[in-house]
C-alpha cells in the first residue's frame, strides 16, 4: 500500500493534506494524556482509542513511529487556582503522588481493556520539572515572558510581535478573556489573558518545587512543551488531542515552543470531537456521566445489561473521530450486532471449501475490495467507511459461496485482510470475541443436551432453530 496517498485534516490549516514525516521513514507523535486526578471520562477514552487507530495504521504502512502521549500529574489547576491532584489528595487523605499514581494505573487498566497498544513513550510532568524551568528562563531572557511576585506569566502582547497567537482555534485577541484554569492572583499579570508558566505556591500547596523565582509549579501548558520537545525534537509530525485542547491549552503550547525555540511545533494538529451520552452533555454535576468500568460491569443508571469493551471500541469507530457522537444503549446495541455479523462473516470464509485450483476473477475482486479499504484509510482514517466496506464485503463472500471454485489463496488473502483492518489496525479483537462467542455455544450445547437428557423436546429444538437461524447447524448422532 503506498502510504503516499494519506490525507490527513490538519485543524491548524481546516484542510486536509497530504502526509509527509519532516525525517524520511520516521514519525514523531505527541498526543495529550490524562490529569490523573480521577478515573478516565468515557469521552476521553474515545480520544486515545482514535489516536490507537491512527499510531496503528502508520506504523502498518511501515514507519517507525515514536509515539509520545503524558501523564499529567501537576499544575492542572481548577477555576479555584488549587491544583486537582492536591485537592483529590486532601479529599482521600493520600499524598499528591499516591493518587497520581493510583488514577495513573487505572488510567491504563482501562485502555487494555480496550486493547489500546502501549505508547512509545509516556512521560509525567513533575518528571520534567528541570525542563519546564529552563525553558522559563529562556522565554524571560527573550522578553517573552516576566516574573511578577514569584510566579511568571507568558506576555502573549510581546509574543504577537513574532507571531499570532490563537491562529489554532481562530481566536481573536482582542475578544480572549483570562484562562478560565488560571484566575488565581491576576493582580499579578500585565494583561489578563497572558498565562502562567510557574505559579508560587503558598503554604498548603502540597505540590511545589524550588525555582529561581519561588517555591512553586509549573502551568499545565508548559509540561507538553518540554516533554514534546525533549522526546520528539523541535519540530515534530503530529501533535493530537480532544477538541476541546484546542484553545488554550494547544494555543499556550505553539506560543511557548515558537518562543522557545523559534519553530512551530508541530506540522500537523489533530483533533478528536466530543462524545454525549443520551443526546446531552456528560457531566457529573448534570447526573449525566457514565465511568467505562460502570458500563462493562451493567452497574449504571442508564444501560440495561455489561456491555465488552470490544463492542463499546467498535461503537467508537463507526464514526469519524473529528464528528461529535452520542452514545445511547440502541446505539450500542445495534453495534454488537454488528460486529456479531461480522464475527459470522469471519466465521464463513473460515468454513468456506477450496479447490486446487486459483481463481483470478475472485482474487481480482478481493483486490479490488482491499483497495477501497485503504482508500478509507488514506481519507483522513475514516473508520466508519472502512467499516462499511468490510459490510459490503458480505456480497463478494455470497458470491463466492454461491459460484463456488475458491482457491486456498484467494481465501488466505481474504482472511488476512480481515485480520488486518480488524485486529492490526481498528484494533477490534475479533479472536477474543470468537472465543467469546464459542464460550456462550457451549453453554447453550450443555443446556440442550440436558433438555435432550430429560425429553425436554419442545426447549432442545428451540436452542437448535434459533442457532440455525444464526447459521450453526447442529448435527446429532442420534
Amino acid at each position: 500500500m503506498n502510504s503516499k496517498d494519506l490525507h490527513i485534516y490538519n485543524s491548524l490549516t481546516s484542510s486536509k493534506e497530504k502526509f509527509k514525516p519532516l525525517k524520511n521513514n520516521r514519525v514523531g507523535m505527541y498526543v495529550c494524556g490524562p490529569t490523573v486526578y480521577s478515573e478516565v471520562h468515557l469521552g476521553n477514552c474515545r480520544t486515545f482509542i482514535s489516536f490507537d487507530v491512527i499510531f496503528r495504521y502508520l506504523s502498518f504502512l511501515g514507519y517507525n513511529v515514536r509515539y509520545v502521549r503524558n501523564i499529567t500529574d501537576v499544575g492542572h489547576l481548577e477555576d479555584s487556582g488549587e491544583d486537582k491532584i492536591s485537592k483529590k489528595a486532601k479529599i482521600e487523605q493520600l499524598e499528591p503522588m499516591e493518587i497520581a499514581q493510583k488514577y495513573t494505573n487505572s488510567f491504563k487498566e482501562v485502555l487494555n481493556k480496550f486493547n489500546v497498544l502501549n505508547p512509545s513513550i509516556e512521560p509525567v510532568a513533575s518528571g520534567h520539572i528541570t525542563e519546564q524551568i529552563s525553558i522559563i528562563e529562556d522565554l524571560i531572557d527573550k522578553d517573552l515572558a516576566y516574573e511578577s511576585n514569584g510566579s511568571v506569566y507568558f506576555d502573549i502582547s510581546k509574543y504577537n510581535k513574532i507571531d499570532s497567537y490563537g491562529k489554532l482555534s481562530g481566536r481573536d485577541l482582542d475578544k480572549i478573556k483570562s484562562n478560565s484554569r488560571d484566575l488565581s492572583n491576576q493582580d499579578d499579570k500585565k494583561n489578563n489573558f497572558d498565562f502562567s508558566l510557574w505559579k508560587k505556591a503558598d503554604d498548603s500547596h502540597l505540590m511545589k518545587w524550588d525555582s529561581p523565582w519561588s517555591k512553586g509549579f509549573p502551568g499545565w501548558h508548559l509540561e507538553c512543551t518540554a516533554m514534546s520537545n525533549k522526546y520528539l525534537g523541535e519540530e515534530f509530525d503530529i501533535h493530537g488531542g480532544g477538541i476541546d485542547l484546542k484553545f488554550p491549552h494547544h494555543d499556550c503550547e505553539i506560543a511557548q515552543a515558537v518562543g522557545y525555540t523559534g519553530k512551530q511545533p508541530a506540522k500537523f494538529w489533530i483533533h478528536t470531537n466530543m462524545l454525549t451520552l443520551n443526546n446531552k452533555k456528560m457531566s457529573k454535576s448534570l447526573d449525566n456521566n457514565i465511568l467505562p468500568d460502570d458500563l462493562f460491569s451493567g452497574e449504571n443508571n442508564f444501560f440495561s445489561k455489561p456491555y465488552d469493551p470490544n463492542v463499546i471500541r467498535f461503537f467508537f469507530l463507526q464514526a469519524h473521530y473529528r464528528n461529535e457522537l452520542d452514545i445511547s444503549e440502541s446505539a450500542i446495541q445495534a453495534s454488537e450486532k454488528g460486529l456479531n455479523r461480522l464475527m459470522e462473516m469471519t466465521s464463513r470464509l473460515n468454513d468456506l471449501q477450496v479447490s486446487n485450483i486459483d481463481n483470478d476473477k475472485i482474487f481480482f475482486k478481493i483486490k479490488d475490495w482491499e483497495k477501497k479499504c485503504f482508500d478509507c484509510l488514506n481519507d483522513d482514517f475514516n473508520t466508519p467507511m472502512l467499516i462499511a466496506e468490510i459490510f459490503n464485503s458480505s456480497k463478494l463472500i455470497n458470491e463466492i459461496y454461491t459460484e463456488g471454485d475458491c482457491g486456498e489463496r484467494e481465501k488466505r488473502y481474504f482472511l488476512d485482510l480481515f485480520d488486518i483492518f480488524l485486529n492490526k489496525i481498528l484494533g477490534v479483537d475479533y479472536n477474543k470475541s470468537n472465543s467469546d462467542n464459542d464460550s456462550i455455544l457451549e453453554i447453550l450445547l450443555g443446556i440442550r443436551d440436558k433438555a435432550r437428557a430429560n425429553k425436554d423436546f419442545e426447549l432442545s429444538d428451540s436452542i437448535r432453530d434459533q442457532l440455525l437461524k444464526l447459521g450453526i447447524r447442529i448435527n446429532d448422532k442420534d
